[in-house]
């Protein structure tokens, strides 16, 4: 898997509008999958263990009865956002910063990769936070209205517009800490185990560069990505919840405080809530964000990934 002559020099700006296309419909895609994780992170907040169980089936029922069907893509329009900055930066920066460090990436361990990946997925995470906390609000509002309570915001810009009023300027990267710590961990094993899974599935004759290589690289960087980083999407997921201001309840004071008030309350195995949602999401986000992408890179002309 020694990479091109020319794949360093390859030109950034076509990989940048090929990456975001992919995302989106990835996106599109999977988003529903997303949206019930969410909800089944923030099921049982702050309440005492005896709260109901429930299970990401009955949160998916609830939506489609009391929404209908569209209430599945409530938060579609800031994901997307989020993808248009997020997924560029990693996954174009993972590529530099890795043919920087070696020309040939089926030469490389797995070790470095996974560094390479989580510091371009802290770099991406850090620029798409104010996307990711609207995302989050506006999913959040769609259990507000299920209770019967007002939504906060009326759309991404209302609520961009809402959160800068009330938590200043700065609390558009509220929970960017998780946020970070969850983007290390996920691009940790979601690009270096992509990337090693598919150097191993090509080089032991497996498959050659094709799509059954990236289905079965996809499905293993999608389990080692969810199991790593499922505890700290749970945190990020709940401290961006919370909302500053006369109407808002801070219930954590920190990420750290919000593990603890977590496992305190509701045991350990919450830290995995929404972790079946979250592998059925990344596997088939993964699958068709890394099939549309090699197959438009192939049609462009661009090497490889």
């Amino acid at each position: 898997m020694k990479a091109s002559q020319g794949q360093e020099h390859e030109p950034a700006l076509p990989k940048i509008l090929l990456t975001s296309l992919s995302a989106m419909v990835a996106e599109t895609t999977t988003f529903p999958i997303d949206l019930t994780k969410t909800r089944l992170q923030l099921h049982g907040e702050s309440l005492s263990s005896s709260t109901r169980p429930t299970n990401a089936f009955r949160v998916a029922s609830e939506i489609v009865r009391e929404q209908g069907p569209l209430g599945l893509y409530k938060g579609l329009s800031p994901a997307i956002l989020r993808h248009l900055f997020y997924t560029p930066i990693r996954i174009v920066g993972y590529e530099h910063f890795r043919n920087v460090v070696c020309a040939d990436a089926g030469s490389l361990s797995l070790s470095a990769k996974a560094l390479v990946g989580g510091i371009s997925g802290v770099m991406a995470q850090v620029v798409a936070s104010p996307a990711d906390l609207v995302k989050v609000r506006m999913q959040a509002d769609g259990r507000m209205v299920s209770q019967g309570r007002q939504p906060r915001y009326s759309g991404p810009f209302d609520a961009l517009n809402k959160i800068v009023h009330t938590e200043g300027f700065k609390g558009l990267w509220k929970g960017v800490f998780p946020n970070v710590q969850r983007a290390f961990l996920v691009n940790m094993g979601e690009l270096a185990c992509y990337d090693h899974a598919k150097c191993f599935v090509i080089q032991n004759q497996i498959a050659r560069d094709n799509i059954f290589a990236h289905t079965l690289a996809s499905i293993m960087s999608g389990l080692s990505a969810t199991a790593l980083s499922c505890p700290a999407d749970v945190v990020k997921t709940r401290m961006m919840n919370q909302a500053a201001g006369k109407e808002g309840k801070i219930m954590y004071t920190s990420s750290y405080d919000c593990l603890v008030k977590t496992v305190r309350i509701e045991g350990l195995r919450a830290l995995w809530k929404g972790f079946f949602p979250t592998w059925a999401r990344l596997g088939p986000w993964q699958f068709v964000f890394w099939v549309s992408y090699e197959k438009l890179r192939q049609i462009s002309g661009l090497s490889s990934f």
